[in-house]
Formats: structure tokens, sequence, C-alpha cells
């Protein structure tokens, strides 16, 4: 399956004016099969034949919440898939922003790369709204008597140690960040010095202490 090339979109071709041998940024001003082209560089205006990508079905699980669906979409058969990527998925049903956990070849085979052509199977999780797990201990510092609460936030927003945050009418001073297992980028799986800061979309789980109290001990 391939897309269409249209107007005003941005192509990579060699400009015959400037660089007749390395490709340049073009945009692209009348499509067909002679598209007419101006180099982003030299404004030059020329004609050329655009190859449109080819594209293949990718199959993608979307986990959210405990949930998990299973959605098919087009993607250019050279693009690499890769564990850790982003990209926003678009349905029928919504729109969501997902984080590629998992990429999974013919064989039930696991790799953290590939080109999409390749992919059997590509499994994400939904990252631009997340619940996180909050531990809160009760202000007399016993930990027999700690409750867990859960606070749904957008997943690009910023949990810092130190600072107070509310869940389910509790209200906590944040002292650890336990980070999530798919995530990579930082030197340890768990933050407790302030002023650390993760974005909601990487936390497994917070541990905070009841405003009312200043007593802690480590976690």
């Amino acid at each position: 399956m391939t897309n269409e090339i249209e107007t005003g979109e941005r192509v990579a071709v060699a400009c015959p004016s400037c660089s007749p041998a390395v490709e340049t940024v073009h945009e692209v001003l009348r499509p067909g099969g002679q598209a007419t082209v101006r180099c982003s560089d030299c404004d030059h205006v020329h004609k050329t034949r655009i190859e449109p990508e080819r594209e293949v079905p990718l199959e993608v699980i979307v986990s959210q919440d405990g949930d998990s669906r299973r959605e098919s979409v087009e993607t250019p058969a050279d693009e690499t898939v890769a564990v850790g990527d982003e990209f926003v998925l678009e349905t029928e049903e919504a729109i969501h922003l997902v984080r590629v956990t998992s990429v999974e070849l013919e064989g039930d085979r696991r790799v953290e790369a590939a080109p999409a052509e390749e992919v059997r199977a590509v499994w994400t999780r939904a990252v631009d709204n997340v619940s996180v797990n909050v531990t809160v201990h009760p202000n007399d510092g016993r930990r027999d008597k700690s409750r867990s609460v859960t606070t749904y936030v957008p997943g690009d927003h910023e949990f810092t140690v130190g600072e107070t945050e509310e869940a389910e009418d509790e209200e906590f001073r944040i002292v650890g960040i336990h980070l999530r297992d798919d995530v990579s980028g930082y030197h340890h799986t768990k933050l407790d010095h302030t002023g650390d800061s993760v974005p909601a979309k990487d936390v497994k789980r917070l541990y905070g202490e009841d405003v009312s109290s200043s007593a802690w001990s480590a976690w």
C-alpha cells in the first residue's frame, strides 16, 4: 500500500541547481507523476519524480490501566520501530500517545528494534494520560498503617521529590519515586533526593508522607 504525495509536503530530493548529488529538503508545489518542487536551500523550482513510501499494516497492542486492545495502523515499511519510541496512535475511537514496550517478530521473538515490515506486533503503553499508585505513610510514622491511593494525571505531569501532591483526598509530600521497568535514561530506579523530578509516564509508584508530619525513614 502506498501514500500519495500532497501539495505543501516536504520531501528529500536532489536539487539540480545547488545539490545535484545530495538530497535536500524540497516543498511540493504540485504533486503528480512529475512533481513540481522548490528547494528549501536555494528556492530553485524544478520537476522531479517522487516515489511515495511503501506502507505496511502494523499491529499495535495498547495497554492502559490494566486493559489492552489491538489496533492496526499503516506505517512506512522501512521505518524502524524501537522499544522506548513514542508515537501518536490514531484510531476511530480515540487518539493516544503511546510508548513502545516490546517489539515482536515472527516466531514470538522479541527484539529492541526492527524495520516495520519485519514486525509481527508492537506492544505499547498509553502515556498521554496515566494512573500512578501512591503509598502514603501516616502522620505518626507507623508503616503498618500506610495506605495506597491512585492519582490520574497527564503523562507529562512532573512529580518532584519534596513537593506536595493530592490524590483521592489525600495530601502528601513526595519522598520517593520508583521508576517503571520499561524506562531508560535514569541512573537509578528509585529517586529520593529533594528536587529529583520525573514525568508521570515514567513512574511506577510514588512514596509520600502525610503533610501533617515531617517524620520519615528510608524506603
